[in-house]
């Protein structure tokens, strides 16, 4: 029955080692570039850094205060009283000092001062550059042959996003289009982009509207647009809703949301998720009943042409296009990233009366989006044939068993006689580590061009740490229930070793957001 739902020309079957190149999605600990590094060193060397620690408290309690009231705001009847008011009453309106809402979309957002952004730049933007960059690679090697020229940043801040952007594409990326109602921020990201060679083109924007207004209706399409930690910033629901679709509106290829990995956050991007899939599959049934009964040959013809510009899928993290299985849950999506503090991280972010760690953990959620339709695809372990534990034993030689002791230990002559030369240098034993990484890094380079998980319903998105408990792993996979990746499920994946070693060996060494192989 499964053969009967394949495809006539189907891929070649992939090996076990493949099968773990291309499942491998996640991030070791993540290194700052040295150029972003120097850029933030520069920019704060030149600000006010007085009372700098208090800053960094203080831009963290105000984040605490926007997540509970941004729930409190939504739910206002009016927005009358809303900021600048010196008689706004006490409450949800008292809390929220820092939202800014002028008009329905057009100007929304947090009002972040000059010591608000001097600190986000100081403690948050590292992290936000880790998450973005993680998410952009893992949007890269789904789709190599993707190489976006035209860019939109919504919500930019200091262009953490185009930073990642430039690191993931160096030389695609000809024009960027930014959008960020803080004029502090526009002139934080200015100063960081200052003496950087090889920019694209760059133009920043207030809003959405002034965007528009300034450019052609036939340019607005964009190959790729990014809206990192901004939507949760957005009080309302509907005004989220708004925002996304202007933000659907001008993307020609790939869409990209980006939220912290919180369940405020992961509920921001299930629903923004589930509306523009829902808006692209009631144009396709339109465009489909229209041509259904056409006046004429020449519209059905038209008809035939437009229908392959509508329609959505998901590329990542979800491997389906359903119903998110953790909607109305105590679970919910995200992934973390580690990163190495930078200096300005180290010296003004405070721990809780314990020694601060040299590295941090960035908790986030995202959805990848692409228009069109979702390529069909054989699963990977179609056709494939494992054996169990005693399969393999039972096919072992018997001088495979024996040991040559001879081979295991060096004698005196295989040992190198060191130059008498002055000028020689010292073995460390770091050294060979050293080069290994560095050829490993290579190696992982080469395989990531050519072996890649496709973007069938075929590879599941293991969801929060395997589980590893004597010779079995449990792991919690997202995984598309039907061929078509029209539905998906939430399931709990047992590997054993000995019904299937060559598997057990992968899900030892899968980590949380890497993908599974069905």
């Amino acid at each position: 029955m499964a053969a009967a739902l394949l495809p006539e020309t189907a891929p070649r079957l992939l090996t076990p080692e493949t099968l773990r190149t291309a499942a491998k999605q996640s991030q070791g600990i993540h290194l700052v570039p040295l150029s972003l590094r120097r850029a933030i060193k520069r920019y704060l060397r030149d600000q006010d850094k007085g009372h700098m620690n208090r800053k960094v408290l203080l831009l963290s309690a105000s984040f605490d205060r926007a997540k509970g009231t941004g729930a409190e705001l939504a739910a206002a009847a009016t927005r009358g009283a809303l900021l600048d008011d010196p008689n706004a009453p006490s409450g949800a309106e008292q809390w929220a000092a820092r939202w800014k809402v002028r008009s329905a979309y057009g100007d929304i957002g947090l009002r972040y001062r000059e010591d608000e952004t001097v600190a986000y730049v100081a403690s948050r933007m590292p992290a936000i550059y880790a998450a973005c960059h993680r998410v952009l690679r893992e949007v890269r090697r789904r789709l190599p042959e993707f190489a976006p020229a035209k860019v939109l940043d919504f919500g930019a801040g200091p262009s953490s996003a185009l930073w990642a952007m430039r690191a993931v594409w160096p030389k695609s990326i000809e024009r960027v289009n930014l959008v960020e109602p803080s004029k502090e921020m526009q002139r934080a990201g200015e100063s960081l982009l200052d003496n950087l060679k090889g920019l694209p083109l760059i133009h920043s924007y207030d809003s959405i509207q002034e965007l528009n207004r300034n450019i052609e209706k036939h340019e607005r399409g964009h190959d790729l647009v990014i809206s990192s930690y901004a939507l949760g910033e957005i009080p309302s629901l509907s005004d989220r809703i708004t925002i996304v679709r202007q933000l659907w509106d001008l993307t020609s290829d790939v869409l990209v949301l980006l939220e912290p990995g919180t369940p405020q956050g992961a509920k921001i991007i299930s629903q923004m998720r589930s509306y523009i899939l829902w808006m692209e599959k009631r144009k396709c049934r339109k465009i489909e009943k229209s041509s259904s009964h056409p006046p004429s040959n020449m519209k059905s013809i038209i008809a035939q042409k437009a229908s392959p510009k509508h329609g959505s899928f998901v590329v990542a993290p979800c491997p389906h296009d359903g119903r998110c299985p953790l909607e109305n849950s105590d679970k919910y999506c995200h992934f973390v990233q580690r990163l190495e503090r930078t200096s300005s991280q180290r010296a003004y972010k405070r721990s809780k009366g314990v020694p601060l760690r040299g590295f941090e953990d960035e908790k986030f959620c995202y959805v990848a989006l692409r228009r069109g339709k979702r390529p069909e695809e054989a699963w990977p372990l179609d056709g494939m044939k494992f054996e169990t534990l005693k399969e393999r034993h039972a096919k072992r030689k018997p001088e495979d068993l024996i040991i040559d002791y001879d081979d295991q230990f060096p004698s005196e002559q295989d040992e190198e006689v060191p130059n008498d030369g002055g000028d020689s240098l010292v073995a460390y034993a770091s050294d060979e580590h050293e080069l290994s990484l560095f050829h490993d890094s290579e190696e992982a380079e080469e395989e990531e061009q050519t072996v890649r998980a496709d973007l069938g319903g075929g590879w599941g998105r293991i969801i929060y740490s395997p589980m590893r408990r004597g010779k079995q792993v449990q792991m919690d996979v997202c995984r598309a229930t039907k061929r078509d990746a029209s539905e998906g499920a939430f399931e709990r994946i047992v590997v054993t070793q000995s019904k299937n070693p060559t598997l057990h060996f992968q899900a030892r060494r899968s980590l949380w957001g890497d993908l599974w192989p069905f």
